[in-house]
């Protein structure tokens, strides 16, 4: 019962301190850590290791040991501080449970693109939002910088908010796991999948066991985020339809899904021609274009996103409180 009733305390603590601190700059971070490792790690096996087979099998070993390494790491971190005291471990899961929610960090990121735009200073707008994105920045006009923040916050907002806060439900849920581990595993498959996994080289062999990870690991918190996100906008019949019409045109098998389901509920069309370093790359386009975006379109998808968090969050201390009920 005890275990349960803490777990519930770490996600409202958690929950709160990423939504009024985010990131503190200066702080370690886990991400910086996982980082780091996939940094050596792919380095070493790049100059070393030039046969593709080899690099793939590499690239296994990588994905299974972050992945599982991170959440045991995060469990005996817990344990250990437990043993101090109780509030001690308690107050170490909410901090590790914070630092893998990036809602702050998310609205931050929009927050800091859009304040140079109201200034009317396109050219520092195209400048910050270059750190966030990986399309080519310096020619994109206002309506496409709304754009990609829009597409930005929509695809983060699963992979960085919402399927950290569902395995940390999960977590929660069974007993003697707690949210840490598996939080920190997903943020390792996530981390990897940022840094390695992609399609081109030098990481077409070493990256595909971590994307694909990756892109399983997300999908089930995905498709509970577009359902959601169906369910709020009081039209789920609509948003459904449009995310079945178009977002199975795009290549991945997550993030179209999460962008249509936000351009479908506020009405406006992603998607179209980007640049990735002067090469041109047409992504499918998602929903209709009812309304253009605009900063209030993009406030208003970061206000969906604390929606679907807090309908989440609500349903797991609703399924914990039933737990301890029945426990008793």
């Amino acid at each position: 019962m005890h275990d349960r009733l803490g777990a519930a305390f770490v996600l409202v603590a958690a929950s709160g301190l990423d939504y009024l601190l985010g990131d503190p700059w200066g702080w370690l971070h886990p991400v910086q850590v996982m980082g780091a490792v996939i940094g050596r790690y792919s380095q070493w096996i790049l100059k070393h290791l030039q046969n593709p087979n080899y690099q793939r099998i590499a690239g296994v070993g990588l994905g299974l040991s972050l992945i599982l390494g991170s959440g045991g790491v995060g469990w005996i971190i817990v344990y250990s501080a437990t043993l101090i005291h109780p509030w001690v471990g308690l107050g170490v899961q909410v901090v590790i449970v914070a630092s893998c929610l990036a809602g702050r960090s998310l609205r931050h990121a929009a927050e800091s693109v859009l304040a140079p735009m109201a200034d009317g200073d396109i050219v520092s707008a195209r400048q910050t939002l270059s750190r966030y994105v990986g399309r080519d920045t310096q020619h994109l006009s206002t309506a496409e910088i709304y754009r990609a923040v829009m597409e930005t916050i929509s695809e983060n907002a699963v992979d960085g908010v919402l399927a950290p806060l569902f395995y940390a439900l999960v977590g929660a849920v069974l007993s003697g796991v707690g949210s840490v581990p598996l939080a920190l595993a997903y943020k390792a498959a996530s981390t990897l999948d940022s840094m390695v996994g992609y399609r081109s080289p030098p990481y077409t062999d070493l990256g595909w066991f971590s994307a694909r990870l990756e892109d399983k690991l997300t999908w089930l918190p995905c498709r509970l985020s577009v359902l959601s996100l169906a369910m709020l906008s009081g039209k789920p019949r609509q948003v459904l339809q449009v995310c079945r019409r178009d977002a199975i045109a795009d290549p991945s098998p997550n993030a179209g899904w999460s962008e249509c389901a936000y351009a479908a509920v506020l009405g406006v069309q992603l998607g179209g021609v980007n640049q990735y370093q002067g090469v041109i790359n047409i992504k499918p386009l998602l929903a209709d274009p009812l309304h253009p975006i605009t900063p209030d379109i993009i406030r208003r998808a970061m206000t969906l996103t604390r929606w679907v968090y807090s309908l989440w969050l609500g349903l797991g201390l609703l399924g914990l409180g039933l737990l301890v009920r029945w426990s008793l």
